[in-house]
């Protein structure tokens, strides 16, 4: 069962939703007994209140990250596209989709029309990227590459209650 919700719903979280969503982005492993116990609730109703969020599209899923660099992929790079055309955004990010080196994807405002994060073996492998997948896409009229020297921070936004809002208390 799938359920849309609108913004105003969305937002209507008490106090027991942002405890379970503050543990579950520090370890979204945890099992549910283990937040029920931190919280003081029946595991049960951890259960309904994930599901309830995953409803309402706020928790989205879990995933395995993985350190790219233990396993030879040592260059991290952005790469600003400029767009022969605006109109052309979509076409152009279908096309890009299936490139596996292609770890985000933003539509931007600013210099550039869409911003990648990608993540390549080496120097080499970037430029036969660059040069042989990214830059045939249809619809690209140029990029500009910048690497990533190193990665301080990369997390789930934290979470923070507002003040005053009756729902949270």
């Amino acid at each position: 069962m799938n359920y849309e919700f609108d913004k105003a719903e969305q937002h209507k979280l008490d106090k027991l939703d942002y405890q379970i969503l503050s543990i579950l982005v520090e370890d979204a492993k945890i099992p549910y007994t283990k937040i029920g116990e931190m919280l003081f609730v029946s595991s049960g109703t951890i259960h309904v209140r994930i599901k309830k969020l995953e409803q309402m599209g706020i928790v989205k899923g879990q995933q395995l990250i993985i350190d790219p660099v233990k396993l030879g992929y040592d260059i991290s790079a952005f790469i600003g596209i400029y767009l022969q055309q605006s109109s052309m955004y979509e076409e152009v990010v279908e096309q890009l989709k299936n490139i596996p080196e292609i770890v985000g994807l933003n539509y931007t405002t600013g210099n550039y029309s869409i911003f990648l994060k990608i993540i390549c073996r080496d120097t080499k492998h970037l430029k036969d990227l660059l040069h042989d997948k990214i830059q045939n896409v249809r619809g690209i009229q140029r990029t500009e590459t910048f690497i990533s020297l190193e990665e301080r921070i990369n997390r789930q936004i934290k979470l923070v209650q507002e003040e005053g809002n009756p729902d949270n208390r």
